[in-house]
Order: C-alpha cells, then structure tokens, then sequence
C-alpha cells in the first residue's frame, strides 16, 4: 500500500482512487459520439425528409436524375479502381518491408509518414504540376518516345485516380505489413517442403493469412475515397464531379440542405454497409493466421 508523510511526519495510506467500473466509464465516449455524431446526423436525416417539402422527393431527385446517377458512377468507379490499384501496389510494398532489414524498414516507413504528414493541399498541387500538359511525366513519356502528343492527365478521371492512388498508399500499406509481419516465416517453408512453388506459396498461404489484412486495408480505402474533395475538385473539375463535391455544391452555392442531406445519408449508408459486410465475412479471422 502506498504511504505518504504529512508536515508532523505521521505517515497515513494514501486514499484509494475510485476508477469508473461498468457502463459508467463509457458514459463520456457515448456522449461525445451522440453529441457530435449521432445529433448532426438524424438533423442532417430530418432536413433531407423535411426540405424543402416534407417526403422522399429529394432521394427520388437523386434517383432519378441521370446527372446524380453520373456522379454516384463517378464516385464509385474512382473508388473501386483505386482501391484495386492501392491493392496492387501496396502488397508488394508491404510484403517488401516485412522481410527487409530493420534499418532500410524505418528509412521507408520514415518516407511513409512524411508524405502522410505533408498538407494535403501541396501534394495535390504538385500532382497537378506532375500531371499537366507540359508537366514532367508528359515530357519523360515523350522523351522515351512512347507518345508523340502530350496525354491529358488532368481535369479527368484519370488525373483524380492517379492523385487519389498516392495519397492512399499508406492507408493500405501499413495494414498490410502489420498482418505480413505477424506470418510465421516457417509457414511459407513448410509450404515449400511440401512441394509448393513461389507462386503456391503466394495465392495458397501468404493470401489467404494476409486476407483479413487486406480486406481492412481495402475497406478503409474506398470508404476514403467515397467522401474525398480536395483532390477530385483539384484534379477533375466541375465536369468529372464526385458526390463530395455535389455535397458540397449543394450546401455551399445552392443552400439546398435537403438535397445535401439526401446525398450524404447516401454516403453514410454506403460506408456502413460496407463496413457490416467486412464484418461478416473478415471479422472473425484471425490476421496473421495465429
């Protein structure tokens, strides 16, 4: 038992400290979670229903406008190949730190943490840079001789993916070398023992140990993707809108909360079914296979 000395040099017990046990001490987190979620959020549901006539004119609206279905198919297809690419390219990266000596490890997760630290903002600017007409990617491509005409790379869809693929790299590499680095090594040796090749090694037992990783990785990514604004409005223009863009259009230059709301319970509806399916078939796994 801890003690302490008063000015008379008595010493007495310190007092016990009493810690909330049970639903007492998550009462503060429900609050700020009901506070600043759940309330804007049923407010946000209520103007959607409620402006600017009461009903379902608004998600009937969003429906049935050829113009918004454009935007959610821009939106989703971003989305997806993004996160494909992420995937493509984040495996391999991942798997690379997960088997490279310590000291280069930390120098590329250093690179890693940098350009997640960088402003948003810059980086998207310097992609514009990279990416226009007479940027250096066009004048490298032409150098080789692989084009004769300079590719249009942005205001596009194309110039969205590319930019949004780098700023989410990290959100899908540092998932996947968490869940990599916890696969026993042995594992991929006892595959080999047993007549497995690379590639049986590869889709047989690295995969399948590594797919609740990636399941994760990939969830987070689109889910990102979906409500990204700075980098769509940047790199693709009013033409190739993205529905963070409508959102915002909506409530900013057209003060239609109705319709912006009906968008954005869209979105969170999207995410959190999402999220319930990456639930059911990859919640219960094990990353790693330990």
């Amino acid at each position: 038992m801890s003690t302490f000395s008063d000015a008379s040099g008595v010493i007495a017990p310190l007092p016990k400290i009493r810690r909330p046990t049970g639903f007492s001490g998550v009462v503060p987190a429900f609050a700020f979670v009901g506070i600043f979620f759940v309330v804007p959020v049923a407010i946000l549901l209520l103007r959607s229903v409620l402006e600017p006539v009461p009903g379902l004119g608004n998600y009937a609206q969003l429906i049935g406008s050829s113009t918004y279905l454009k935007i959610f198919a821009n939106t989703f297809i971003v989305s997806g190949f993004v996160t494909v690419i992420s995937l493509a390219i984040g495996f391999p990266v991942a798997w690379a730190l997960a088997i490279m000596p310590g000291r280069l490890t930390s120098v590329i997760f250093a690179i890693l943490l940098l350009s997640m630290w960088t402003n948003l903002l810059a980086r998207t600017y310097a992609w514009m840079v990279l990416l226009q007409r007479t940027g250096l990617i066009n004048k490298m491509l032409m150098g080789m001789g692989l084009i004769d005409q300079p590719l249009a790379l942005v205001n596009n869809l194309t110039g969205v993916t590319i930019g949004m693929t780098y700023i989410m790299l990290p959100f899908i590499i540092l998932p996947l070398y968490g869940v990599i680095k916890k696969i026993d090594p042995s594992t991929l040796q006892a595959a080999a023992l047993c007549g497995a090749n690379r590639w049986q090694c590869l889709t047989r037992v690295l995969l399948p140990l590594a797919m609740p990783g990636m399941a994760a990785g990939a969830l987070m990514v689109f889910v990102m993707s979906l409500g990204y604004f700075v980098t769509p409005s940047l790199l693709g223009g009013t033409a190739n809108m993205m529905l963070a863009e409508l959102i915002a259009q909506f409530v900013q230059s057209l003060v239609n909360w109705g319709m912006g709301g009906a968008a954005a319970l869209v979105l969170l509806v999207v995410t959190l079914s999402l999220y319930a399916v990456q639930l059911r078939f990859f919640g219960n796994q094990n990353p790693g296979g330990r």
